[in-house]
């Protein structure tokens, strides 16, 4: 059963039909492959009949008057996906990610404070200089933050 607050899993089970259930082990009406925004995808969707009347409907979909609708990677690129959120559970994976965070944190100030993305002058010196008077400008931010 999928936490409360959440949308249920990603890859739902298959039953002994081999179709999509959901949590409550409702199978899906509708399988169809599709492509979302230029990208393959199979799309799932579960009778609104079924899903009305089920107790955990809040934990499954916002939709107030259609049932449940899953939009999956193709079944390959879906495992990896679902591998890599495992991963990210992991309490190691977060730390070694929380430094990541903070230096992207920091890009990310330097280019919308100073515009670093592109280079205001032609030429190596310039161009350094620009780079170093940017520097000391956010190290002076953090310092006043700090």
């Amino acid at each position: 059963m999928p936490e409360p607050g959440s949308t249920g899993p990603r890859s739902p089970s298959t039953g002994t039909s081999g179709r999509p259930r959901a949590p409550r082990g409702n199978t899906s009406a509708w399988w169809n492959p599709a492509t979302l925004r230029g990208t393959k995808a199979i799309v799932i969707k579960l009778d609104k009949e079924t899903c009305r009347p089920c107790p955990v409907r809040d934990q499954c979909t916002r939709s107030k008057s259609g049932g449940r609708t899953l939009s999956l990677q193709p079944r390959e690129l879906q495992e990896v996906l679902d591998h890599a959120r495992l991963q990210q559970a992991d309490r190691q994976w977060q730390a070694k990610y929380g430094i990541r965070a903070g230096v992207e944190g920091t890009v990310h100030q330097a280019v919308a404070v100073t515009g670093m993305r592109r280079a205001r002058y032609l030429g190596l010196q310039k161009t350094h200089l620009e780079h170093v008077f940017s520097a000391v400008a956010l190290n002076l931010i953090r310092l006043d933050a700090w």
